[in-house]
């Protein structure tokens, strides 16, 4: 195959792709539709949603000739999803930002009503429920005011990261970010922890930045592309 076939190719595969990330948008779309949001003439487009619909991978309304996404992908994603370990997707990302911080990365998943810590080198139902629950003095800078609780909470949405400043243990910080699903809700948490006087003499900023970067990172590797979920 010459290099300019395999140019083509490639470019062929990106706009598949790029009409599948188009359709799971939502709703029906027409060809006219892909060609003007893909910058690529209306025949080309049909071709390619023509290859997509003989694979199932999208469907076609005989009625009003358009297209949404089609039934076999829910097929290939319970592979990916029976197979998928969230530890071995997340262990090199918690390995790169302990190297790049020096301190302690960990990524954690809430089960039930319980924060576990699944490696270590919501949505608004989460969030109520987390709300519902006793909040437990730990140490004397532990919030246990629902109303600071929430503005915290909101805080955090707005910044894309939460911070703890010795309210889980005396001598320590953190500071976290959310993971997001395929679906866009909220499936776990990363979060860098040290010692108070070393994460707050450093450059926090430059932590807040890493963190949201790797959950970022994370949560691409878990399929997340839309826009994320209010938490």
């Amino acid at each position: 195959m010459s290099n300019e076939a395999r140019d083509l190719s490639v470019r062929s595969v990106e706009r598949a792709v790029a009409i599948l990330d188009l359709l799971a948008q939502g709703g029906w779309r027409t060809g006219a539709d892909v060609a003007r949001e893909l910058h690529v003439h209306r025949s080309t487009a049909l071709r390619l949603l023509g290859t997509l619909e003989r694979h199932a991978l999208v469907e076609r309304d005989q009625r009003t000739a358009r297209y949404r996404l089609g039934r076999r992908l829910p097929q290939l994603a319970s592979v990916v999803t029976g197979e998928f370990d969230l530890r071995y997707v997340a262990r090199p990302l918690c390995e790169r930002l302990a190297a790049a911080t020096g301190e302690t990365a960990t990524l954690d998943v809430l089960t039930g009503d319980v924060i576990v810590p699944i490696e270590q080198a919501g949505p608004e139902a989460v969030r109520e429920r987390l709300l519902a629950l006793p909040l437990q003095r730990l140490t004397p800078d532990t919030v246990t005011d629902r109303d600071q609780l929430e503005r915290q909470l909101e805080e955090a949405r707005q910044m894309g990261v939460a911070h703890t400043h010795e309210e889980l243990e005396l001598g320590l910080d953190a500071v976290a970010a959310p993971v997001f699903g395929p679906d866009g809700e909220v499936v776990a948490a990363l979060d860098l922890s040290g010692p108070s006087h070393r994460l707050r003499s450093g450059n926090p900023t430059e932590l807040d930045r890493l963190t949201r970067d790797g959950a970022a990172d994370l949560s691409r590797r878990l399929g997340y592309r839309g826009r994320r979920t209010e938490t």
